[in-house]
C-alpha cells in the first residue's frame, strides 16, 4: 500500500536506497500508457505471495537441468585415422592412439566396433540428445531406467563417449519416471523411540473406529496408554468431537493419574484444536503431534488398539452389539497382562501389586491361602513393604524398557537407508498416502506429487512443504519424500 501511494504522489519517498526503484517504476508506467494502481490484500494474492517466499528459499541447481554430453569428442580420432594427425597435447596424444584400433572411419562417418562384433554409429552433442529423448520417451520409448536405456541405444546401433553416465542422468531427471516410480520402504531416519521415567508421565491418546454400532449407539472407542507402565483407558463415544476428547482428557487422566509431562496425538481436528491448547495451558503441560498419515510415530497406543479390538472381537455377541458393555473387561484383561517390553503388568506397575483375579478365588493360589492366614497387622506390614519395593520395581522396569527399546532400534536401524533434505531443496511427495493404500483413483494414476519445495525442518525426520500455487503441506514424515531431479 505504501508503495503505490507513494507511486501515486500521495506519499513522499524518503529513503534513499527507494529512489531509483521508484524511478524506474515511474518509467515503466509512463512507457506502458494506461496503468490503474491497485491494491490487494495478501489474503487474496496468494500466488503472488506464494512466489515471493519462493524466491528465498528455492534452491536451483547451479548445473542446466539437461545432459551434459562430450562435445568434439569424435574429431581427434577422424583427424588421426583419416589424416593420421594427432594432437599436441602428450596426454590426449596417447589415448587417441590407444582408442583407435577400435574405431573406422567410413563415408565421413566415425563407427566403433563393439565387443559384440557390431559397428555402432558415433555420435555428435546434438545427435546423442536426439537419440536419448526418441529411445527413452519416444513413439517406441518405455521410460526405461539407465542401465536398459543404455542398451536399448547401444543395439539400436549408437555410441558416444559418454553415453552410460548419460543414460542414467537423463532417466533420473525425468518427470514422467519420477512421479511414477515406486515407493522407497526402507526407514529414512534413525528409530527415535519415546521415553517415559516415570507412570503417568506420557499418555497416547487415539481414536479407535468405526466399530459396529452398538446398542446404545456408539461407534468410536477413544483410548489412551501410558507410555512407562503401558496402562490403558478407554471409553465409548458416538461420535468424535473436540469437547469428548478434551473431557476425557481431563476427566479420565488428569482427575485420576496427575498432570502428565506431555501426550502424544496425531493432527486430527480433535486433538488438535483451540480447546486443547487452553487445556495444556491450564494444566502446564505439551501436546506432541505426529505427522501426516504415519501411524508408527505414535505406535503404543496403536499397538494397544489393535489388542483391545482383538479381545473385544473375540467375547461379544453374534449381533457385536454389545461391545461397550465388555470394554472394561477387556481393559481388565490387558492390565493383568505381562507386556514383553518391561516384564511386567501395567496393574503391577501402578498398584504395586498383582491383581486378584476371579480363578484364584475359585482355586485359592498361594499368595491368597498365605494371605488368609494373616492377621490384619500382619498383612497390613506386608502391604507397606510391598509398597516400598515398588519404586525399585519401577526402576527395574525402566531398565528393561529402555534394554527393550534399544533391542527395537538396533533391529530398526539395519533397515535404515539415511535420506534427509535441507530447506530449499526440491522433493516429491507420496499421493495421500491414505489413498494409495486402497488405490483409490485408478492403477494409472501417478504416485508421486510435487515438485514442492522444502520451507521447513523439523527434528526426527519431518519437512513443511510449500507448493508452486503457495499451499503448505505438513509437517509430513521424510519417509514420505524423495528428492525431485529438475
Amino acid at each position: 500500500m505504501l508503495i503505490i501511494n507513494q507511486l501515486l504522489d500521495i506519499y513522499e519517498v524518503r529513503k534513499p536506497e527507494l529512489v531509483p526503484f521508484n524511478n524506474y517504476a515511474r518509467r515503466l508506467i509512463a512507457w506502458l500508457g494506461v496503468v490503474t494502481l491497485e491494491h490487494v490484500p495478501r489474503g487474496e494474492n496468494r500466488q503472488a505471495d506464494a512466489l515471493a517466499k519462493l524466491a528465498s528459499t528455492l534452491a536451483f541447481p547451479d548445473h542446466e537441468t539437461h545432459v551434459p554430453i562430450c562435445r568434439n569428442w569424435r574429431q581427434p580420432l577422424i583427424d588421426y585415422l583419416q589424416h593420421g594427425k594427432l594432437p599436441n597435447d602428450p596426454h590426449t596424444k596417447t589415448d587417441v592412439k590407444r582408442r583407435a584400433p577400435r574405431f573406422i572411419y567410413y563415408k565421413d562417418t566415425l563407427y566403433r566396433r563393439s565387443f559384440e562384433g557390431l559397428f555402432l554409429r558415433c555420435l555428435g552433442e546434438n545427435e546423442a540428445k536426439q537419440a536419448l529423448e526418441e529411445a527413452h520417451s519416444g513413439i517406441c520409448g518405455a521410460h526405461q531406467f539407465g542401465p536398459k536405456l543404455h542398451f536399448r541405444i547401444k543395439r539400436m546401433g549408437y555410441y558416444w563417449l559418454t553415453m552410460v553416465k548419460d543414460c542414467m542422468e537423463y532417466a533420473k531427471r525425468c518427470h514422467v519416471c519420477q512421479v511414477h516410480a515406486n515407493f522407497i520402504h526402507q526407514p529414512p531416519e534413525l528409530l527415535h523411540p519415546t521415553v517415559a521415567s516415570w507412570p503417568f508421565d506420557a499418555w497416547g491418546p487415539d481414536v479407535v473406529g468405526p466399530s459396529p454400532k452398538s446398542s446404545g449407539g456408539h461407534l468410536y472407542i477413544l483410548a489412551a496408554t501410558d507410555y512407562f507402565s503401558k496402562w490403558a483407558e478407554a471409553i465409548p463415544l458416538k461420535e468424535v468431537k473436540k469437547e469428548n476428547v478434551v473431557n476425557f482428557i481431563r476427566t479420565n487422566l488428569i482427575f485420576r493419574y496427575g498432570v502428565p509431562r506431555y501426550i502424544i496425538t496425531d493432527n486430527g481436528k480433535s486433538f488438535y484444536n483451540n480447546a486443547m491448547i487452553k487445556l495444556c495451558q491450564k494444566f502446564g503441560f505439551k501436546q506432541h503431534t505426529s505427522t501426516m498419515y504415519n501411524p508408527p510415530a505414535n505406535g503404543l497406543v496403536e499397538a494397544f488398539s489393535k489388542t483391545l479390538g482383538n479381545v473385544l472381537k473375540k467375547v461379544v455377541a453374534k449381533a457385536k452389539r454389545d461391545w461397550p458393555e465388555r470394554m472394561e473387561e477387556a481393559l481388565w484383561v490387558y492390565r493383568t497382562t505381562y507386556r514383553t517390553p518391561t516384564q511386567a503388568t501395567p496393574y503391577s506397575l501402578v498398584y504395586g501389586v498383582e491383581a486378584v483375579l476371579p480363578l484364584e478365588r475359585q482355586i485359592p493360589s498361594l499368595r491368597v491361602a498365605i494371605q488368609e492366614g494373616l492377621t490384619h497387622e500382619d498383612n497390613a506390614r506386608l502391604r507397606l513393604e510391598e509398597l516400598e519395593a515398588l519404586d525399585e520395581k519401577r526402576l527395574e522396569a525402566q531398565q528393561r524398557l529402555e534394554c527393550y527399546q534399544a533391542r527395537m532400534s538396533k533391529s530398526f536401524n539395519k533397515k535404515v537407508c539415511l535420506r534427509s533434505f535441507q530447506e530449499g531443496d526440491l522433493v516429491l511427495a507420496v499421493r495421500r498416502p491414505i489413498n494409495t493404500t486402497h488405490k483409490i483413483g485408478g492403477k494409472f494414476v501417478s504416485k508421486w506429487d510435487g515438485p514442492y519445495v522444502v520451507q521447513e525442518v523439523y527434528s526426527s525426520g519431518a519437512y513443511k512443504l510449500v507448493a508452486e500455487d503457495g499451499l503448505r503441506v505438513g509437517p509430513i514424515n521424510g519417509k514420505f519424500l524423495k528428492r525431485h531431479y529438475p
